[in-house]
């Protein structure tokens, strides 16, 4: 067998909604394991691509991203304080939109001490335009404990939905293994992608293995996949999994991972984010098509 359908997968047209199918074509869902709900498996990231300035001609790509996403059936929009005008543009683009109840808003902590991450959380709170945010994350790992606590106790007063933590090298993969195994954070945001695959060997199982959502950052390798492969024609096994683009053929590699829930790429383009939305469409590559592709990026 090629490919198949991933395992835990569903479409619907909301990720505030149940699990159902909806149109052909909509977006495939996974559900976010320490809750049941169901999440867009493609979203956006935000950083440098929303660090955007006032000016109507610099924003209204920004918000046709955001419009492309949410009528494909996605909804995670990433952030941090780190990308610097990325939260307060997103956050007056969700309210131009009225849009905030079809977001699934995820930003991040990146100070540290206990009052410093307050403050920049509760400002963050304010940048984004929203008194709850749905995944507050430890950018980095950055004082992580401190963190952590505080970010169980707002999950706890209905500040926050859910809590994780972050990294985007694999030199912190150790760190990222501990602090899964001995905190199981709702969700961890980590590197993966079809040229960096060391996620594979232990994070991804334990994932699965502790009921831990995946968000996947730098599929396209912070742009150098993508460039590094114009030019190149998409092999056969590409038209098997449905795939017109290299960015598709990339994020169906790590969509094909059944411990991944979300893929964030990066872009301030609609044509795109277009192009991004419609690898979590139709077939996902089975573990059989995932090491045909492995093969072939090995070999080529």
């Amino acid at each position: 067998m090629a490919a198949a359908v991933g395992a835990g997968l569903a479409v619907t047209g909301n990720a505030r909604q149940p699990q159902g199918v909806a149109p052909a074509g909509r977006m495939h869902t996974r559900p976010i394991p320490s809750s049941g709900e169901a999440l867009g498996v493609i979203g956006v990231g935000t950083w440098q691509t929303f660090d955007a300035g006032p000016g109507e001609a610099e924003r209204a790509p920004l918000r046709e991203v955001l419009q492309v996403l949410f009528a494909a059936g996605g909804s995670v929009i990433d952030s941090s304080p780190m990308y610097g005008r990325s939260e307060e543009v997103a956050g007056d683009l969700l309210a131009g939109l009225k849009a905030h109840d079809r977001a699934f808003v995820a930003t991040k902590v990146w100070t540290r001490g206990r009052d410093e991450g307050i403050a920049q959380m509760r400002r963050s709170m304010q940048l984004l335009r929203d008194e709850r945010i749905e995944l507050m994350q430890v950018h980095n790992l950055v004082d992580w404990r401190t963190h952590l606590r505080t970010l169980r106790a707002w999950k706890a007063e209905g500040r926050i939905r859910y809590l994780g933590i972050t990294h985007y090298t694999s030199s912190a993969y150790d760190e990222l293994e501990s602090v899964m195994r001995s905190e199981k954070p709702d969700f961890v945001q980590l590197n993966y992608s079809l040229a960096d695959r060391a996620a594979e060997r232990r994070l991804l199982p334990l994932a699965a293995e502790r009921g831990i959502a995946v968000l996947v950052n730098q599929p396209f390798g912070g742009g150098g996949l993508l460039r590094e492969l114009a030019g190149t024609p998409l092999p056969g096994w590409a038209g098997d999994i449905g795939c017109t683009s290299w960015a598709q053929v990339l994020l169906k590699y790590a969509l094909g991972h059944p411990a991944v829930t979300c893929v964030i790429p990066g872009t301030s383009r609609p044509r795109h984010m277009a192009d991004n939305c419609r690898a979590g469409t139709g077939v996902i590559p089975d573990e059989d098509m995932r090491k045909q592709m492995t093969a072939w990026w090995d070999k080529r």
